[in-house]
C-alpha cells in the first residue's frame, strides 16, 4: 500500500503561520519507521503493509498535536495487494513512457 498524507496544525498561535517544527516532529516519526518513504513540500510518501502505515500516519498525526489547537489530515492510498516497491516504481514506469514519447 501507498500513502500520500499531509498533517499540519492550525490554531498554532504563529503570527507568521508557520509549521515547520510540526510537520518535522511528524517526518521524523516516517523516516524513523524504517519504511520506504520520500517527502517533497506538500506531501509524504509512505510504503508498507496496512497495519504498519497507518500506525505511522497514527503517529506523525500524534506528534503534530502539541503545535495547535487541532490537527489536519489530508491522505490519499493506493492499496495494491501483493505489489511492493511502488513507491519508486510507479515514477520509474512514468519516466519509461516519457522518454518513449
Amino acid at each position: 500500500m501507498l500513502v500520500a498524507f499531509s498533517v499540519a496544525p492550525s490554531g498554532t498561535g504563529r503570527a507568521d503561520g508557520s509549521v515547520h517544527d510540526a510537520v518535522a516532529a511528524a517526518v521524523r516519526i516516517v523516516r524513523e519507521s524504517g519504511l520506504p518513504n520520500r517527502t517533497t513540500s506538500m506531501f509524504t510518501e509512505i510504503e508498507g503493509e496496512w497495519d504498519e502505515v497507518m500506525d505511522v500516519v497514527r503517529r506523525a498525526t500524534e506528534a503534530v498535536m502539541p503545535y495547535g489547537s487541532r490537527v489536519s489530515l489530508v491522505l490519499k492510498a493506493d492499496i495494491r495487494p501483493g505489489y511492493s516497491g511502488e513507491l519508486d516504481g510507479k515514477i520509474e514506469r512514468l519516466e519509461q513512457a516519457i522518454e518513449r514519447d
